[in-house]
């Protein structure tokens, strides 16, 4: 048994080899820390100062309660501690000994840092959503068993929202694991110096989502420009080409918001500079796709290698991810690859420098942020030194401070409307202007259907800024039938994404001939619009005008996300939390409050049943209108798409 006290407005619980506070940290939410040795730090990673808020604590003779607004909590003299909702019970920690009354179990790995796993009693009927992107086929996450690691196409946000009414955040940036399962819900850090987790109620999905915000941040308000389509390949290898397609564009009458420079136009890693000999003018190439109306982008990687100019400089300097164990290279792609060290403010400020000089001076002002997990061979980040820690403790922090250097640059430049397309995600990473995609995922109607439901996901992460490759990533057949149909079902899935961007390593056509040697990396096959036959083109053309058309509705919601964090692609339990069905539906979606998009995800489907909640809802291709609280019959030739307008929204319109 330990002992209990009351402080201030907190709950202090010690015994033998643990203390642990409960405490306050905002209005209806309880944090919850505890540790092995003694002490307990104030370290909350990428959290914000918690808002103001009143609560009563009241000690007992074998407990204490404290309640916060909606949240109650108590904790047992035995350790033990139970969350309530509006006087419901909502979670309770559990043993997982019959006779070991521990709750939190601690190894020692080393120095101050300990192997610490807490487990909850399950229900069978609670349903899970959330936990970043992962290509596991799953909205909802009840029955899963997860890594909290980050690799190309998974990506950890350690937050979940439960049916149940409450939102649960392992405030931890460790490589560890979550288990959703039906004897118990298990969350573990493999090294780390105290459990940290806090908890927070609200009476709907928004309102949870809202604390959420309030806790880690909202997105700024969405730049105006990014609402259009963008154009992207791997890749475009000069100048010439980049412009050539941007003009074919605006000769076909086709608007363009944005063209992306991927990886390779560099000189080399980690010298983050065009190379002259393929792009001899930057600055006019920027200055004419200004004057068309289109928003250049380059991709950044944060790999660095001893040819580098910049390497040495930085290598002395600490300002690189060091290795525990062996040599320094940690990414064997085109030479031992290291990386930069973004957790180290100096490292944040000398590549900013770079970017500054051979980027922004000479046009572009936003940035792809590839490689952001950072990928690393083997993935064994217990290996990784970085400024704040041993990777194993602090490696999922990489992409939120990779977008911070970025972020804070292009803010002391003076730049308001900042979006950064990034490749992994965390706690708080919305609130820097990232723009999380799904990473290199194959071109497969699998792949689609997945990323439908990790787009719903990221959702309930806080990230209202999401996309996916369309037509996906690795694999795609310009010239087969199967990507043709595939290319036509994910635009229509990118037109009902919060970014249409589309991307992918296309499959080199018998014209392009074979890769040319000497190129490190050649250009895929050909990824515009017009490149995917002829039934294809009209109907792509035509999505690219009805998301013009929807762009006034897009910045709409977008800008609520931005004070609220209400998703623009968002589930349909969050428009209709009372409505059972919507929480087991996982291949339809709201986007905004008014329209229903169910998007097709199967090779050959014309037909597919679509669940219409409470309300009367107009088909956007007949017409007609139906009365909602049941499944319906809907179908989508090729040239169309399945979609429901509330009746009396003025947005039926667009779809005209």
């Amino acid at each position: 048994m330990g002992v209990l006290k009351v402080l201030d407005n907190r709950i202090v619980f010690q015994r033998r080899n643990e203390i642990a506070v409960l405490e306050p940290y905002g209005p209806d939410v309880l944090r919850f820390r505890a540790s092995p040795s003694g002490r307990l730090l104030d370290q909350d990673w990428t959290l914000l100062p918690a808002q103001p808020s009143s609560c009563q604590v009241e000690l007992l003779d074998h407990k204490a309660v404290i309640k916060n607004g909606k949240i109650a909590a108590e904790i047992h003299t035995n350790g033990r501690v139970v969350y309530f909702k509006d006087g419901r019970q909502i979670l309770a920690e559990r043993s997982e000994m019959a006779f070991y009354m521990g709750y939190r179990d601690y190894r020692h790995v080393g120095g101050d840092n300990y192997r610490a796993t807490v487990i909850f009693e399950p229900d069978p009927v609670e349903h899970f959503y959330g936990l970043g992107q992962e290509q596991n086929d799953l909205f909802d996450l009840k029955g899963s068993a997860s890594q909290l690691l980050h690799k190309n196409t998974k990506s950890v946000i350690p937050f979940v929202y439960s049916s149940k009414g409450y939102g649960f955040l392992w405030n931890n940036p460790s490589v560890g694991r979550c288990e959703l399962t039906q004897n118990h819900t298990l969350w573990e850090a493999n090294s780390t110096k105290q459990v940290d987790y806090l908890v927070l109620v609200g009476d709907t999905p928004a309102a949870v989502m809202k604390k959420y915000g309030m806790l880690t941040g909202f997105a700024p308000k969405f730049p105006r420009w990014a609402s259009g389509f963008w154009q992207s390949r791997l890749r475009y290898e000069t100048q010439d080409d980049v412009l050539r397609i941007a003009r074919e564009y605006k000769n076909r009458g086709i608007p363009l918001a944005a063209i992306i420079i991927d990886y390779f136009h560099w000189t080399e890693q980690g010298d983050w500079k065009f190379d002259p000999a393929c792009w001899p003018d930057p600055e006019a190439m920027c200055r004419e796709l200004q004057e068309m109306g289109i928003r250049p982008i380059v991709s950044i990687w944060p790999t660095i290698n001893p040819a580098s100019e910049n390497y040495h400089y930085m290598d002395e300097r600490n300002m690189l991810v060091r290795t525990e164990r062996g040599i320094a290279g940690i990414f064997p792609f085109y030479g031992d690859q290291t990386y930069i060290d973004p957790m180290n403010p100096e490292t944040r400020e000398y590549v900013w420098s770079r970017i500054k000089e051979n980027y922004y001076s000479k046009g572009i002002h936003t940035f792809w942020l590839d490689e952001a997990e950072p990928e690393i061979k083997p993935v064994h980040f217990d290996n990784l030194r970085f400024y704040l820690g041993n990777g194993e403790e602090v490696g999922l922090l990489y992409p939120y401070y990779y977008n911070k250097l970025f972020y804070d640059g292009l803010k002391q430049m003076g730049e308001e409307e900042i979006i950064s397309l990034t490749r992994a995600g965390w706690i708080g990473i919305q609130r820097l202007g990232a723009l999380v995609w799904s990473g290199d995922i194959p071109s497969t109607f699998e792949a689609l259907r997945m990323s439908v439901k990790t787009g719903l996901n990221m959702a309930m992460c806080g990230i209202p800024w999401w996309n996916s490759d369309i037509g996906g990533f690795w694999g795609g057949d310009i010239e087969s039938d199967y990507f043709r149909e595939l290319i036509v079902r994910w635009f229509q899935f990118g037109l009902f994404c919060p970014v249409m961007r589309l991307h992918g390593a296309r499959k080199r056509t018998k014209e392009q001939g074979p890769r040319p040697a000497g190129v490190k990396e050649p250009t895929g096959g050909p990824n515009e619009i017009w490149c995917f036959g002829d039934r294809a083109y009209p109907i792509l053309r035509r999505l690219i005008g009805i998301r013009e058309r929807l762009r006034p509705y897009i910045h709409k919601y977008m800008d609520m996300a931005s004070l609220t964090g209400a998703p623009l692609m968002r589930p349909m339990f969050f428009e209709y939390p009372d409505d059972e069905v919507c929480y087991t539906l996982d291949d339809q979606y709201m986007f905004g409050p008014d329209i229903l998009f169910a998007p097709i995800v199967n090779q050959g489907q014309t037909e597919r049943t679509v669940y219409l909640p409470d309300g009367e809802w107009i088909n956007v291709n007949d017409r007609q209108v139906y009365q909602g609280g049941s499944f319906v019959a809907a179908r989508a030739e090729l040239e169309q798409f399945i979609a429901f307008v509330k009746k009396g929204s003025e947005w039926l319109a667009v779809f005209d």
